[in-house]
């Protein structure tokens, strides 16, 4: 696998973590929201410091978008720490809106991608999280969502909305080359699969692949261009043909 990244984003990341950790010898330093691939990225460069009091945190567990939090060598990293506050913002359920739309509207008041977190959507409520410096503005200027009117209040109730969700999909492949469970996952061909990874268009967990023999496991995540995200659940139980089993979901 070979990275297929932005070079001149991810030199910025390089500094900015940089940055980081020699703030972080005085005070905690935090950077982002960053999204899976970033996170990905920063980790690596993380680990080159060869220095602990580092961690990921996005204001819930298994969030998509992270903040990076270095902590000086005298603290104990602590969540709590982290600039990350709630917004929850409730809406007329017979109003359909959905992550773009709240998306857009983060966008279009002037916050920027990298202070948005997680925008987890469900039937009248969508819980964001974003940079706490910007919880206060949003909580003052959203009034509506296109031409929705909504209220905004800080926090959330449990349980989480389950956000944009996922399709599940499942079949019998020949073998877990990444071509075939490719085709699987996209409901197309083996041939057409295995053409879009020839083309560059499929990273498995954030990285490029050109190899159609690329071995997937369970638990990998497959990015594909135009198509969207997928992870894998299930490989297996093999079947007496020989065949494979594969179980999986698709993000929507």
């Amino acid at each position: 696998m070979v990275s297929m990244s932005d070079p001149s984003r991810d030199e910025w990341l390089k500094a900015r973590i940089g940055d980081a950790f020699s703030q972080g010898e005085r005070r905690p330093s935090f950077v982002g929201f960053l999204d899976e691939r970033e996170a990905a990225v920063a980790e690596r460069i993380a680990r080159s410091f060869r220095r602990e009091g580092w961690m990921f945190w996005g204001g819930y567990e298994d969030s998509e978008r992270k903040i990076f939090g270095v902590f000086p060598d005298y603290m104990e990293p602590d969540l709590s720490y982290f600039p990350i506050t709630a917004i929850t913002i409730r809406f007329r359920p017979c109003d359909r809106l959905d992550h773009r739309d709240f998306l857009g509207a983060l966008l279009g008041v002037g916050l920027q991608r990298a202070t948005i977190g997680d925008i987890l959507p469900e039937e009248g409520r969508c819980v964001c999280f974003v940079r706490e410096e910007n919880a206060g503005f949003l909580l003052s200027q959203v009034e509506k969502i296109g031409r929705v009117g909504v209220r905004l209040s800080e926090g959330f109730t449990e349980p989480l909305p389950q956000g944009r969700g996922f399709s599940e999909f499942q079949g019998v492949i020949a073998s877990s080359r990444l071509d075939c469970v490719l085709a699987a996952a996209v409901g197309q061909s083996r041939e057409k699969a295995s053409r879009l990874i020839e083309a560059g268009m499929v990273m498995k967990n954030h990285e490029l692949v050109l190899s159609l023999s690329e071995p997937v496991q369970e638990g990998d995540k497959l990015s594909v261009r135009g198509k969207g995200r997928y992870i894998i659940d299930r490989l297996g139980p093999v079947t007496k043909k020989g065949r494979m089993g594969i179980a999986g979901r698709k993000y929507l």
